[in-house]
């Protein structure tokens, strides 16, 4: 019985964790948030997707569902357990993937619309990331949570949608 103690302890941690390296908590998205995202971004065939911190799949899947290729960075690594079998579950291994790695480590190049349900901590230091890294016609959706000095170009219902600055100079 102490196993189980002892297991439950360490999942605990794990989750726990997770927001202590620069990350948010694990929040699932609603499915109305994700549809507004979804539509927000205009996510669609050919479009280049990335989730940071992509939790347990659901935003990737539905992108993928919608013809994105779709790939998620996540630090916890039962999310990405979870996830990777979501989307196998769902078919959409072709299109869409997780990777066990922090957003901060990785590089928006190649992304045409990123999304993010951060919170406000992370907010500025993420700012400056992606306008160092964004794509000129790249987009940006965030749940909830403003970016403190990029002026977004549409929000509704908590979903903020961003465009490139850059792309307007």
């Amino acid at each position: 019985m102490d196993w189980v103690v002892l297991i439950c302890s360490v999942i605990f941690v794990i989750f726990m964790a997770a927001p202590l390296l620069g990350g948010a908590p694990y929040l699932p998205s609603r499915k109305a948030a994700i549809e507004k995202m979804m539509e927000l971004a205009a996510v669609g065939r050919g479009v280049k997707f990335a989730d940071l911190g992509s939790g347990d799949g659901r935003v990737l899947i539905e992108a993928a569902k919608r013809g994105a290729d779709a790939t998620g960075f996540e630090i916890n690594p039962i999310l990405v357990l979870v996830s990777r079998y979501r989307i196998r579950k769902e078919g959409l291994a072709d299109r869409a993937r997780v990777y066990f790695k922090s957003f901060w480590r990785a590089d928006f190049y190649e992304y045409d619309v990123l999304t993010i349900f951060g919170i406000t901590r992370i907010m500025p230091a993420l700012e400056k990331k992606i306008l160092n890294e964004l794509k000129p016609d790249g987009r940006v959706v965030s749940f909830a949570f403003r970016f403190p000095h990029w002026p977004y170009a549409r929000v509704e219902d908590g979903v903020f949608l961003y465009k490139n600055p850059k792309n307007f100079i």
